[in-house]
Parts: C-alpha cells; sequence; structure tokens
C-alpha cells in the first residue's frame, strides 16, 4: 500500500534534492498565510528557479500539487490544501473533477463520482492514506462527497501504475492524503465557518434552503518530537434544491383515431363516437409527447466526520503511525410535483390546436392543447444514511541503514440505507379505488395547454386547481386500470468492509539499481445488497381520502413550469396514517438481494534506479482473486404464484501477471520525458457478479414456429449475473512531456493508449432448467404432444472482445510574474483532454457507448494573488457521456447526459499581520451561470429520433447557484 512508503522519503540515507524540495513545500504549507520566497537555484533535473516568488494560499496549493507531480515516478495528478483544511472547493470531487484527464458526473447538482481518461468510475481504486475503501454504492467506486474536503490535506491521482500499490486502478488510483502530524513539524490550530444558501425561494415550504458547514483542526508534536497528534471535525449542513422535468417520450397519434370518409367524426370499434386525436390534420405524423412530470425537490445534506491520527517516531528505526477516520452522512429529501401521459391512446385523450415545425426532417409538436389528460399529483419522500469507519496501522522498522519493514492492517466499512416513498393523488374523490374493473375511480379529465422547447422547461396551463385540498385526494390515477397500487416503499440496504494486511521489505542498494521493493497484501472484500419493496395501499379498501389539514403543507409552485401549484402533503407523518404495506415478492425484489465475497492476495517485487539523467522504476504484481457470489435461482414463473428461490452460490479463482514500468528522462532546464508501459486490470461490477437467476417461460412458442407432435422445443429463457466473470484486463502505455519553469509555472502533454483485451457486456447463453415448475402453460404444451427441453437462453454479463482507448491530455499552470514580475499574483492554470475509443461492446453490432466516456473535457481556472487579497474562476466541461443513474424500483441503469459544465468563483481576503493577523474571509459561488442538467431520450443508438438520427430531449433540471460566505482563522 502506497502509506506503507510514505515515510521512506524522509529515512531513506539517499535522500536527494528530490525529497528536499518536497519538506521545503511541506514546511511552507506549515507557516502561516505569509510570503515564503525562493531566490534562484537549480533544481535536481536542472531547472532555473528565476525571481522571487512569493508562495501563499492558492498558490501555496498550487506549488506543492505541482511538486507531488514532479517528484513522483509515476505519472500523476495532485491536488493539495492551501492551508489547514482548505482545499480550494468546497468538496474534495469538486477539486478532483478539475485535474487534467478526470470528469466527474452530477449527482443532485454535487459533483459525486469520478472518470479518469474516459473510463467508467469502476475501473478506479480509492484508497485513504493508500489503503483500499469501501463503497456506499452498488458497485466498487466511490461517492467522493462522502470525504470532507476540511479533513484532507490532498490527493494524488495515480495515472500509471506503481507496483507498490495493492488494488491498482485500470484507469487509475485516486488517493486521499491526511496530514502527517510529526512531518508538519508545527503546533497548529485552523477553525473554518462558512454558511450557504441556496438561489431563490424555497421550493418546498417545509424544507430550508440555508445551511452552514463548520470543521476544526488541531496538529500538535509531543513528547520532544516524537509523537504527533492531528485531530479533525468537520460539520456539513448543506441544503440543495432541483427544479426537475422529464419527457417520457414522443409519439405520432394521427392514426389513433381519426373519421374515415364520408363521416366527419371519428368512430371507436364499438360504433361510438369520439375526438379526432390530432388536430388538424397537418399535424398527424407529427411526434408528440406521450407522458411528461414536473417536480420540485429539496434536500438537507447533513455530515459529521471527525478524523485521529496519532503518529510515534521514538527512533530513528521505529516509525508507527494510526489513522482513524469515521463520518456519518444523512440526506433527506423532499420531491412534490405533477406527472401525466399526454397519450392519444389512453383515456381518449386528443390534442387541438397543434403547431408543428421541422426538426431533423421531422415534424416535432411545439404547442397544443391535450383534452381529457389525468395529472398525478406526487408526495415523495427520501431518506438516506451513510456511516463509514476506516482504521489503519502502519509500522515502520529499519532493520540497518540499507534495509527496512513495513506493516501495514486496515479495516474500512461503508453502509448505506435509504427509504425511497412515492405516493400518488388526484382531481376528484371516488368510491374504492382503481382496479380493472373500476378503471375511472377518482380520474377527473382536464385540458392542459402546452409548449415544449428542446433546451429549457416547456410550459403549461392547466384547466383544474391541485393545491385545492377539498378536491384532491390520495389514490390511483394512472391510465390503462391504474398502476394496481397507491403508492410504494422501498428501503435499499448496502453494506461493503475491506480487511487487509500487507507486509513490505525494502534495501538500499549500490548502482544504477538502488532499491529493491518486495511484499505481499491480503485483501479480503464483503459487499452485501437488500432492497426491502412495499406496495403501498390506502386504508379502508382503498378508498380514496382527503388529506386532514394537520398534514398539509403550503401548497408547492410549479410555476417556473407554468402549471401553478400542487397540493403539498407532509408524508413523514402521513404515511402509516393513511397507508398500509404489502411486501412485494417478486423476481425483480429477488434479483436485487445479493452477496459477494472476494479474497485477492498481492506479491509484488519492485526495483528504482537512477542514474545519469535516467530514473523510474520497473517492477511486476503477481494477482490471486478468488470471487464467490451467493443468490437465488427464482423457482418459478406461474403469474400470482409465490416463488420459490433456490439458494445458490458460485464462484471462479483468476490469477493475473501485471508487469510496470516508469521511466523519466530528464532534458536539463526543467524539461524531461515520462514513458510507462504496464499491464492493468479492474474487477468486474459487483451487481454484474451476483449469482440471481431469473426465469422466463413463452407459452406461445409453437405460435412463431411449426411444432409437429412428438417434437422437442425451447421455451424457456433467464437473466441474471455471472458470479464466473474475468476481470477487465489492458495493456497500456503513456508518452508525456512535462517543462517545469519554476514552482508555480509547468506545462504538460501527455498520450496515452490502452488495449482493453476483454470487455464485460451482456450476452446469451445456455442454461440448464431442470426442477424449475412448469407453468400452466407449460402443460399446454405437453397436453399436446411436445417435449419441452430443460436447457434454455440466458442473458447475462459475460467477457467478450475488448478494444482500444486512446487520448491526449496538455495541462499547465502560469504565474504572469514569471513573464513579467508586476504581474506576480496573477495566474491561470488548466487542461484539456481528448478521448476516444472503439470499444463496441455489443454483440450484434450496434454503436455502444462505453461508460463516462467524454470526447472532451476541459477546465480552466484564473486567480489573482496578492496583499492577502485572492480571487479566482473556474470553469469545467464536458462532453456528452454515459452516465449510470437511479431509475425505476431502486435499479441503477444508464442513460446519455447531454454537454455538462460549471462555473465557480470566489473572492477573499487574509490578514498577513497586525491583531487580525491568521484570520481570514471568503465569498463563493457555486454553480454561477445555473447550468443545467440534461440528458436525451434513449441510449446509444436506441430511442425515438427525427429523421436524420437527432436526439430528443428527456431531462432537464436546474439546482441554482449556492452561495457561500465563510471566516478561517488560524492559531
Amino acid at each position: 500500500m502506497r502509506s506503507a512508503f510514505a515515510g521512506f522519503h524522509s529515512i531513506r540515507p539517499r535522500a536527494s534534492a528530490l525529497h528536499l524540495t518536497a519538506s521545503a513545500l511541506a514546511l511552507a504549507m506549515a507557516l502561516p498565510a505569509v510570503a515564503v520566497a525562493q531566490t534562484a537555484s537549480q533544481t535536481e533535473d536542472g531547472a532555473t528557479e528565476v525571481g522571487e516568488i512569493v508562495v501563499t494560499g492558492l498558490r501555496r496549493g498550487l506549488a506543492d500539487s505541482i511538486a507531488t507531480k514532479r517528484r513522483e515516478t509515476s505519472i500523476v495528478e495532485a491536488v493539495s490544501a492551501e492551508d489547514i483544511g482548505k482545499l480550494p472547493d468546497v468538496s474534495i470531487a469538486e477539486s478532483i473533477a478539475r485535474l487534467p484527464g478526470l470528469a466527474a458526473q452530477r449527482v443532485n447538482g454535487r459533483a459525486q463520482v469520478i472518470s479518469i481518461r474516459g473510463l467508467a468510475p469502476d475501473f478506479t481504486t480509492t484508497l485513504l492514506n493508500g489503503r483500499q475503501q469501501a463503497s456506499s454504492g452498488d458497485n466498487r467506486a466511490v461517492e467522493f462527497d462522502q470525504y470532507p474536503s476540511e479533513l484532507l490535506s490532498g490527493v494524488v491521482i495515480y495515472k500509471t501504475p506503481d507496483a507498490e500499490v495493492s488494488g491498482m486502478g485500470l484507469s487509475g488510483t485516486a488517493d486521499l492524503q491526511t496530514v502527517r502530524p510529526l512531518a508538519f513539524g508545527q503546533r497548529a490550530l485552523a477553525v473554518n465557518l462558512r454558511g450557504e444558501m441556496t438561489e431563490g425561494d424555497k421550493l418546498n415550504d417545509d424544507v430550508r434552503n440555508y445551511g452552514g458547514r463548520f470543521s476544526i483542526s488541531y496538529i500538535d508534536q509531543l513528547a520532544d518530537g516524537t509523537l504527533g497528534l492531528a485531530l479533525g471535525y468537520a460539520h456539513l449542513d448543506s441544503p440543495s434544491q432541483n427544479k426537475h422535468y422529464k419527457a417520457y417520450g414522443y409519439e405520432a397519434f394521427g392514426g389513433v383515431c381519426e373519421p374515415i370518409a364520408p363521416q366527419t367524426v371519428c368512430v371507436r370499434e364499438d360504433g361510438t363516437e369520439r375526438e379526432e386525436s390530432v388536430q388538424p390534420d397537418s399535424a398527424d405524423a407529427a411526434l408528440l409527447l406521450n407522458g411528461q412530470e414536473i417536480f420540485a425537490t429539496s434536500r438537507l445534506n447533513q455530515r459529521d466526520a471527525v478524523i485521529g491520527i496519532l503518529e510515534w517516531r521514538p527512533t530513528d528505526q521505529l516509525h508507527s503511525t494510526l489513522d482513524v477516520y469515521y463520518s456519518k452522512f444523512e440526506q433527506e429529501e423532499t420531491t412534490r410535483g405533477a406527472q401525466w401521459f399526454s397519450n392519444a391512446w389512453a383515456d381518449d385523450a386528443y390534442f387541438t390546436d397543434v403547431v408543428t415545425e421541422d426538426r431533423g426532417g421531422s415534424l416535432i409538436g411545439r404547442s397544443g392543447t391535450i383534452h381529457n389528460a389525468t395529472p398525478i399529483i406526487r408526495n415523495d419522500h427520501n431518506t438516506r444514511e451513510d456511516e463509514i469507519f476506516s482504521i489503519g496501522l502502519n509500522t515502520e522498522y529499519e532493520i540497518n541503514d540499507r534495509t527496512r519493514i513495513v506493516a501495514d492492517l486496515s479495516y474500512s466499512n461503508n453502509r448505506r440505507r435509504e427509504t425511497i416513498l412515492e405516493t400518488y393523488a388526484g382531481y376528484g374523490r371516488g368510491t374504492g379505488g382503481v382496479t380493472p374493473g373500476t378503471p375511472n375511480i377518482g380520474r377527473t379529465l382536464d385540458v392542459i395547454d402546452f409548449t415544449v422547447n428542446d433546451d429549457g422547461y416547456p410550459t403549461y396551463s392547466e384547466g383544474l386547481n391541485y393545491a385545492d385540498a377539498s378536491q384532491v385526494t390520495l389514490g390511483d390515477r394512472a391510465p390503462w386500470n391504474g398502476w394496481g397500487h397507491d403508492g410504494a416503499i422501498r428501503f435499499p440496504d448496502v453494506e461493503e468492509t475491506i480487511s487487509s494486511a500487507d507486509l513490505k521489505i525494502q534495501r538500499d542498494m549500490d548502482g544504477f539499481f538502488n532499491t529493491f521493493t518486495a511484499g505481499v497484501n491480503y485483501a479480503k472484500r464483503e459487499k452485501s445488497k437488500r432492497v426491502d419493496d412495499y406496495d403501498l395501499f390506502l386504508k379502508n379498501g382503498r378508498q380514496q381520502v382527503y388529506v386532514d389539514a394537520q398534514y398539509l403543507e403550503a401548497p408547492v409552485s410549479l410555476a417556473w413550469a407554468g402549471f401553478g401549484d400542487v397540493l403539498a402533503v407532509d408524508m413523514s407523518r402521513a404515511l402509516d396514517v393513511y397507508y398500509d404495506r404489502a411486501p412485494i415478492l417478486d423476481a425483480n425484489y429477488f434479483d436485487k438481494n445479493w452477496d459477494i465475497e472476494e479474497q485477492v492476495t498481492t506479491a509484488f517485487v519492485k526495483l528504482d534506479f537512477e542514474g545519469g539523467r535516467w530514473r523510474g522504476n520497473v517492477g511486476m504484481q503477481a494477482v490471486v482473486q478468488n470471487q464467490e457470489s451467493t443468490g437465488v435461482v427464482i423457482n418459478g414463473t406461474e403469474p400470482g404464484a409465490p416463488i420459490d428461490p433456490i439458494s445458490v452460490t458460485k464462484g471462479a479463482d483468476y490469477l493475473d501477471i501485471l508487469p510496470s514500468l516508469n521511466l523519466i528522462y530528464d532534458l536539463g532546464g526543467g524539461h524531461r520525458l515520462r514513458f510507462a508501459a504496464s499491464r492493468t486490470m479492474a474487477r468486474p461490477r459487483m451487481d454484474e457478479m451476483r449469482a440471481n437467476v431469473t426465469p422466463g417461460f413463452n407459452a406461445l412458442v409453437c405460435s412463431t414456429q411449426a411444432c409437429p407432435q412428438g417434437s422437442t422445443v425451447n421455451p424457456w429463457s433467464a437473466s441474471g449475473g455471472n458470479p464466473e466473470l474475468e476481470p477487465w484486463r489492458a495493456n497500456a502505455f503513456d508518452l508525456a512531456y512535462e517543462w517545469y519553469v519554476d514552482s508555480t509555472t509547468y506545462l504538460s502533454i501527455a498520450g496515452f493508449y490502452k488495449d482493453l483485451e476483454t470487455y464485460i457486456y451482456v450476452q446469451n447463453g445456455t442454461f440448464d432448467f431442470t426442477g424449475i415448475p412448469l407453468p400452466k402453460g407449460g402443460q399446454a404444451l405437453l397436453d399436446e404432444g411436445l417435449i419441452i427441453s430443460p436447457i434454455g437462453q440466458i442473458s447475462l454479463p459475460a467477457n467478450g472482445d475488448g478494444g482500444t482507448v486512446q487520448g491526449l491530455e496538455v495541462s499547465g499552470a502560469l504565474n504572469f510574474g514569471t513573464v513579467w514580475e508586476p504581474l506576480d499574483g496573477l495566474g491561470m492554470l488548466g487542461s484539456i483532454s481528448f478521448t476516444e475509443s472503439d470499444l463496441n461492446p455489443d454483440a450484434e453490432g450496434r454503436e455502444v457507448r462505453i461508460p463516462g466516456l467524454s470526447g472532451m473535457v476541459y477546465n480552466i481556472t484564473g486567480y489573482y494573488e496578492r496583499g492577502g487579497f485572492q480571487a479566482r474562476i473556474s470553469k469545467r466541461f464536458r462532453e456528452a457521456f454515459k452516465g449510470e443513474v437511479v431509475q425505476l424500483f431502486a435499479t441503477r441503469g444508464y442513460t446519455e447526459i447531454l454537454d455538462d459544465e460549471q462555473i465557480d468563483a470566489q473572492i477573499g481576503y487574509t490578514f498577513e499581520q497586525g491583531p487580525l493577523e491568521g484570520l481570514g474571509v471568503l465569498f463563493q459561488v457555486n454553480n454561477l451561470t445555473n447550468s443545467p442538467y440534461r440528458t436525451r431520450l434513449g441510449l446509444d443508438s436506441g430511442g425515438t429520433t427525427t429523421a436524420d438520427g437527432g436526439s430528443l430531449p428527456e431531462t432537464y433540471e436546474e439546482y441554482g447557484r449556492q452561495f457561500l460566505f465563510g471566516v478561517n482563522y488560524r492559531f
């Protein structure tokens, strides 16, 4: 593990200027916010430090990040704190997302998961002080917003492998780092306090839109400098809200019902009259929205996190460090709004006054009126609780002046518990509930004018008052005989534990190969997922009911979409008053529950070398993997019959040999070349490793083929997971040019090429259904004299052909004072990355976009810092990509997220002298331009498109600006 060797730099007898430079920067970070001057000098690679460079605040963090990038043998990116508890962004995910070749996915308006070099977050390993971290997600990707930036001193992203690091990711490895109190070298106490508010009025009146943050960090050295202590606490109370719109799809309804000459009215099959489905006739072929939803969501995000670091170095030979981290994150989410189907197949709905326009060769209905619509009023309430606990003990012992041994023990646990509640209501009140026999109970039809567009919210004008508590009642109002329930509540519960032991030995040598390191790491990972599902039914035989005033909140306005107000119910109090619960024990329930266990043993050897203008390392890992999954084969397919799940446990063993090379050639004058070659791997997604099998039976198999008496038919099919999945494997090559001008100015141009030997995607195989009872349709086939084969087709994730991912990354930073001294303090930094892939994981040859890949990503930051004054504005941009999101029934799936950008700005002042020395004030605005989150209909080559293949909009969300004002004080 990386943390095991973090201390080696300080105890190696061969410590060079390389390590002294790092120590100097560490000392600079330990000082108060005052100038640190560097006079002209030669660095270890010949670069000339010219003039006097003042390194404070913003530039202090930048200088340390550049020093880390320059120091590491692997190709890395880094972000460092400007001071104790002062990383440059409000979350660690935001900071990481600005690094070259990295991109964040916004979830509920916040950067959460990270893609490195165009590959999905599943390909990335996340460490805390070198130790693997358990994830609260359904798979391996860590949600970075679980870690408070105030308690971290920096993050290093390894883009090329280091043989010392166990569990290295295929795309890269993110190492979150905390301070080391003995290396820090001073007593310090830092306090940060910030208030924050979201833009505009509260979307839901019972959820506040203001909050705050508080953190305190203490660092000290005791017992004559042999004992170091660092303690930190961070509290987050952060509101967020979003205005949400989603289009369900587009259809042409002109042929649903139209008059047939010589008739002038539309006639149903039963001879009754109805309105023509689309009017005027010129709009018959137009694509019209078949359904939509408008929701106002408010969230309260609260997190308490503590960290403790105890470092002991009683002698030069012994060095031990204990790290403890705990955080509890709670989220409460209230969503209210309306959804309805504008579908000519439902409720005799029809369109009038339709205005169309041509888009991509297709007619699109831009405005008009939908008649006989039935809005469903939603009052949803979700909660989430995450608990993370990590502990690690690292001990280094120097046997002699050339040999060291390191032992590391660690444990990480992460548990996520959620409640996902949705309820339905509508205008009017009927007797009983909606059933196939009484499909129109309580359904009141409305007339809604609409205007839609390609980018932004549509506008609607409804005819009924959906905020009238004397008219709106709880109950199912869905078309097509309703949804069969009046709401639903789900309880996802995910827990992951990683236990690890690491032992290494390192020996210094004379000659070109100067250091030999060998070791072994054992890691055991256990993950389980449970989702308990319940249908909600109104009491008293599903009788639609008015809501008592004590459970009502101020109506929620959807005026930003033109819809008006809707009824607001406090479901946290009203749920058990009005609803009964019934467990859902269908096939989907059993498929969402699974257990995974992995045991991975990694042995490695590594040689560091240095001679002349060359330095680097070469190493190899042998990774032994044992995986096992416990799930169920669903025994029974008869609709309505109880399901008898059969427990099954399956797994596999694999061995991977992973060589790696990192090479640096010094060109002199601060110029250098880097080359890296490696074989890398990533463990499969955990949900795809589940052992679950969900069968299906086609009783109509003979409707599409001839079935002579006595012939064999294959009506069985299934879907499921694959506990025998092999890892993703790739051969990777990197080439980079770097120019380091001074501590805050550099240029880097890097290219990479990854040849993925295999990729995991859904394929068809065979499965033996022996022992699963036949449904009634199967007995009918037997009665016809047919033989039912127990062998059928199963659709499951499997290893298939891979492909390549390649890209170019250009990054740099410029302090304009390097060019002209009067401009010292004014600077900029940024990066742009281009990535492409020929991966095509689809057995039928259709174009498929791999998750996480954006063709272009760029970040740019401009800053000014002088005399205690600080200002910065940053922009990040990411081209459209396939992202993983939570979808229906608490399951995860993919959607196409369109171009995404965000601009943040901050301004501050730190008193550098006088009685207020060490006090700083800061004002920040995040999401300065209120940039929207957008998705399109369909995925990859699917979904409704225009005639020329253009996509149609699906989701549009705005989160508003976030304002923060803070003070910090450094003692």
